[in-house]
């Protein structure tokens, strides 16, 4: 889901493809070199050649023998030292995770790297990722690919137009719908919102683009879904909010 492991991803998979392309160089580097032995035993060698043609033979037929057992041994990368890393998370997000996979019918797979995000990026931005979460849930559903009839769009529905600034060089023509992209947008916009309006609440209303006068309809709903997951986190793994 995330960029980041993609990018591991294909970064992995063009190494085994030029260790392939090497391997399958030094085959045939072995059967030129068989291919020559036998052309040369059979053009220059006497009319009843010794037997030392013969062993440079079993030579190059042991070097073919050798280069086809480098190229079809295992390759080396598929270790666990090798695997990409991600964020551990927390019991408390971890507990959370397992419902939110029940509750939206979602795999664990996932959903995880977007707990990942929110929980690193949360830490980053100093809100707390269950905040995050609970936003998410109430936005898109958890779908990455949401988009609202007013352009807003991925999981935190953030509105392209008024946060380009906001969003990574390189990050692509539609940045918001990558996971991680989007979270990290998000939040930024969340942090600046708090920051600016120098509170939660109020911080929470421009967030949702809720007016101060909808007795803050919008940060109630949010706190309301915080708060249940504090209580599945608490119940399901026992952890402190």
């Amino acid at each position: 889901m995330s960029a980041t492991i993609s990018r591991k991803y294909m970064m992995a998979r063009s190494t085994d493809a030029f260790r392939s392309f090497f391997h399958l160089g030094v085959l045939i580097a072995a059967l030129i070199f068989a291919v020559g032995v036998v052309d040369v035993s059979a053009n220059n060698g006497p009319a009843n050649p010794p037997e030392t043609p013969k062993s440079g033979l079993a030579d190059a037929v042991q070097a073919v023998a050798v280069a086809a057992a480098v190229v079809t041994e295992p390759p080396a990368e598929a270790t666990e030292s090798d695997e990409p890393d991600e964020e551990i998370l927390t019991p408390r997000m971890r507990a959370v995770l397992a419902h939110i996979t029940h509750r939206y019918k979602v795999s664990a797979e996932a959903l995880g790297p977007i707990f990942e995000a929110a929980q690193l990026i949360g830490r980053e931005q100093r809100i707390d990722p269950l905040l995050i979460v609970a936003i998410i849930g109430i936005e898109s559903g958890f779908n990455p690919f949401a988009e609202s009839p007013l352009g807003a769009q991925g999981l935190m529905q953030v509105i392209p137009r008024f946060h380009k600034d906001k969003v990574p060089l390189g990050a692509g023509k539609r940045p918001l719908f990558d996971p991680v992209t989007n979270i990290q947008v998000g939040a930024r916009v969340l942090e600046e919102a708090i920051r600016r309006r120098g509170g939660l609440i109020a911080g929470l209303q421009q967030f949702g683009g809720a007016a101060d006068d909808e007795e803050q309809s919008y940060a109630a709903k949010v706190l309301a879904e915080k708060q249940r997951l504090e209580q599945v986190a608490r119940r399901i793994g026992g952890a402190s909010a």
